[in-house]
């Protein structure tokens, strides 16, 4: 007997043991929650990898997407799968309502899927920016997906295809000519949901965790300015800007604050669309080449022609073109909604960029830093001022230009070479001329 006392003595100690243990366990573990509750897109996909990051960081035990979405893009929904399928810690779905499209490629990755009451999944079929099927390339890619992720969880990959195509026919589920789509219990059924909750401490309480701590991801301070600064509305100060700021360079050239102001807001517009994937390189460097081909109509070429046209359609696409998911000029999935916006916030940005410049370039001179950086006043005869170079008869006599004048350059004068340029126009050499005013050191002149 009294070798009995040691042995259950050792027994209760590995029991309460081990129970100290589950419960330590179940306290340690940590849920991490991501919420996809709006369109998938660049941005999107941005606030997922981001969650996933800080999960990592976390040492999060379980992750859970939280989705209630109709879908979008099918390139960031299948980044986002990708996301889910490599994840090394079990990931779960909640369909808080609605996983379409999009939402149900991403929700048929997880490792289980839980769905609220009245919720729905499938409906994948792809759809272009008008909300029409798009062309069968873009389907069989969708279908292929679908099967194969379907098949990656354990789920019936015929189901999952008779999501997006609609010729498919599945005894006892769905006839053909519909795309099929699954409420809450026909999901359950087809083992395409695991069960009907109410909230995510009903998906931990069906798996078994009491004790947990839930951390739900929220973008930090540079996400929050990055959100910021995709504000359409943001977006038109900083168009705006970058116009003033460039027609105000371009009339009081050496001044540098216009400028300085024209790249500051250039680069806080495009940096923003770059990080969430909406600003392509091309576009980037179409905003370049625009700004090039604006610089070389005004400071080589004289006039204003071909090159300042194209410099400005290019700076005026690329500004609109960040705006929206397109993929090289290809719209097929932008919205009409999303690019009516675009264009909007640019056209309401050019007028109040004219109305900026009738405002400012009658109040420019009266600004106080202004006054420090160029001169105001006006410099009268009286006071011993002089506004040319040359005597008054000049006006009027008729030379002939000795060099091509664009518009600056040399003309000869009762056989005397003098500085002269036009009005603007192109004059080539050997042209007939005629002075029209005899401002500061050089004659202004326009062809006979």
């Amino acid at each position: 007997m009294k070798r009995f006392y040691p042995i259950a003595f050792f027994l209760m100690s590995c029991m309460l043991s081990f129970t100290l243990f589950g419960q330590s366990s179940d306290t340690d573990k940590k849920v991490y929650v991501i919420n996809i509750k709006a369109e998938i897109d660049p941005r999107m996909n941005r606030q997922v990898s981001r969650g996933f990051e800080e999960a990592e960081k976390a040492e999060a035990e379980l992750i859970i997407l939280h989705i209630d979405t109709y879908g979008g893009a099918l390139n960031d929904a299948d980044d986002i799968r990708t996301m889910v399928l490599n994840s090394p810690v079990p990931v779960y779905a909640f369909i808080d309502k609605d996983a379409a499209s999009a939402g149900a490629l991403i929700s048929i990755a997880c490792d289980s899927i839980y769905m609220a009451p009245g919720g729905s999944i499938g409906a994948a079929t792809v759809v272009t920016g008008d909300g029409q099927a798009a062309p069968d390339k873009y389907q069989s890619y969708m279908r292929s997906i679908m099967r194969s992720t379907a098949e990656a969880k354990g789920r019936d990959p015929k189901i999952a295809e008779a999501m997006v195509d609609e010729r498919l026919s599945i005894p006892g589920i769905t006839d053909a000519g519909q795309v099929l789509t699954f409420s809450t219990s026909e999901a359950i059924a087809n083992d395409f949901c695991e069960a009907q909750v109410n909230d995510i401490e009903e998906i931990l309480l069906n798996q078994g965790i009491t004790r947990y701590e839930i951390t739900t991801y929220e973008p930090d301070g540079i996400e929050k300015i990055i959100a910021l600064f995709l504000n359409p509305f943001v977006s038109g100060i900083l168009i705006l800007i970058i116009i003033g700021g460039i027609y105000f360079e371009l009339q009081t050239p050496g001044v540098g604050f216009p400028l300085a102001a024209a790249i500051t807001a250039t680069i806080l517009y495009f940096i923003p669309y770059y990080l969430t994937g909406l600003a392509e390189n091309w576009e980037i460097v179409l905003f370049l080449v625009g700004i090039i081909l604006l610089a070389v109509e005004l400071l080589v070429i004289p006039g204003f022609g071909v090159f300042g046209v194209a410099g400005i359609v290019a700076i005026l696409s690329s500004l609109v073109l960040v705006m929206v998911d397109n993929k090289t000029f290809d719209f097929t999935f932008v919205s009409g909604a999303s690019l009516f916006s675009a264009i909007l916030t640019l056209l309401l940005a050019l007028l109040g960029a004219m109305g900026l410049l009738v405002y400012a370039g009658a109040r420019f001179d009266k600004i106080g830093m202004f006054k420090r950086i160029a001169m105001a006043g006006t410099q009268e005869r009286a006071a011993g001022y002089t506004s040319s170079y040359y005597a008054a008869d000049m006006v009027g006599k008729i030379g002939v230009t000795h060099t091509v004048l664009r518009p600056s350059g040399k003309v000869l004068i009762d056989g005397e070479l003098y500085d002269a340029y036009s009005r603007g126009e192109y004059i080539e050499a050997g042209v007939s001329i005629t002075v029209i005013s005899t401002e500061g050191t050089s004659l202004k002149v326009k062809q006979s």
